[in-house]
C-alpha cells in the first residue's frame, strides 16, 4: 500500500483554514494544520491541528523529520515575515519543497489618500500632522510604538485585548474580528470623527471595506507596507495551491 503524503499547513488565515480542509479531503495526502495561537479564539480547523511555535528553524525542522513531512506550506499571515523565513530554512534543512500562499496586497485606486510607510515606527512619525483622532487597525503587536502620541486620540480595533504590560496610546479599543461591511465601516469613521486610518497592507477582504470607506469620506490611510519574505515559489489562492499539488502528486 502506498503511504500518503504529509502536508503541514502553516496557517492563521482564512484562506489557510479553507486550504487545510480542501486538502484533507485529497485521497493519498494528509494534512497537518499549525498556528501560532497568538488569537484567544483562533480560526478553527476540520483537519488534525497544533497550535503554538516551534522553537525557531530548527525546531520546526525537527518536527519536519518527526511527523515525516513531505511538503511544507506556508499560509501564515503576510506580516509574519520571521515565521516564513523559518519555514524556508526548515524546508532547506529537510530537503522538502515549500510553498508559499500569499493573498494579494491592496493596491491604490483612484480616490486613494494613501501615505505608504515602511513601518509603524514611520506610520507615528507623521501622525502628528495628519489628525488628532486616528483609527488604528494594526492589531495588539504594534500597540506600543504609538504610545509615546499624546496629543492624538486613537480608536483601536484588535482581536484580543493587548497583554497587561504593554503601554496602551490613549484612546479606546474595540475587540472585534472581521469581516466588517461597509455600511458598519463607514460609521464607525464617522461616528468617532475619525481623521486618518493607520492600517498594515494585509490583503484580502476581510477588512478592505474600511479603505473603501476611508475613500468615499476623504479619509488618509497611513499604509504599513509588508516586510521582506524569503525568496521560493509563491501562489496568490487556494485553488492554486492546489493545482500545485495535483501538479507535484497527483498528475
Amino acid at each position: 500500500m502506498t503511504k500518503n503524503k504529509r502536508v503541514l499547513i502553516l496557517g492563521g488565515t482564512g484562506e489557510a483554514a479553507v486550504l487545510a480542509a480542501k486538502i484533507a479531503a485529497i485521497p493519498g495526502i494528509d494534512a497537518i494544520a499549525s498556528f501560532a495561537g497568538r488569537t484567544r479564539e483562533p480560526i478553527t480547523f476540520t483537519t488534525p491541528s497544533r497550535r503554538g511555535g516551534f522553537g525557531g528553524a530548527t525546531g520546526l525542522a525537527n518536527y519536519l523529520r518527526q511527523e515525516g513531512i513531505d511538503c511544507l506550506i506556508d499560509a501564515t499571515h503576510p506580516f509574519a515575515a520571521q515565521i516564513s523565513f523559518n519555514a524556508a530554512q526548515a524546508a532547506s534543512d529537510c530537503g522538502i519543497p515549500r510553498l508559499m500562499l500569499s493573498r494579494p496586497a491592496w493596491e491604490k485606486v483612484s480616490g486613494d489618500n494613501w501615505i505608504e510607510v515602511e513601518n509603524n515606527q514611520a506610520a507615528a512619525n507623521i501622525l502628528p500632522e495628519l489628525a488628532p483622532r486616528i483609527f488604528l487597525t494594526i492589531g495588539r503587536q504594534e500597540l506600543a510604538s504609538y504610545a509615546h502620541l499624546n496629543n492624538i486620540w486613537f480608536l483601536m480595533r484588535m482581536i484580543d485585548p493587548p497583554e497587561p504590560d504593554v503601554i496602551v496610546p490613549i484612546g479606546k479599543l474595540l475587540l472585534e474580528r472581521g469581516p466588517f461591511s461597509l455600511q458598519s465601516e463607514r460609521s464607525l469613521l464617522q461616528e468617532y470623527k475619525i481623521g486618518a486610518i493607520v492600517s498594515k497592507n494585509s490583503g484580502g477582504d476581510a477588512t478592505y471595506a474600511k479603505i473603501i470607506a476611508a475613500r468615499e469620506l476623504g479619509i488618509t490611510v497611513v499604509m504599513v507596507q509588508r516586510p521582506p519574505v524569503p525568496e521560493g515559489e509563491k501562489v496568490a489562492d487556494v485553488k492554486s495551491v492546489l493545482a500545485w499539488l495535483e501538479k507535484r502528486w497527483l498528475s
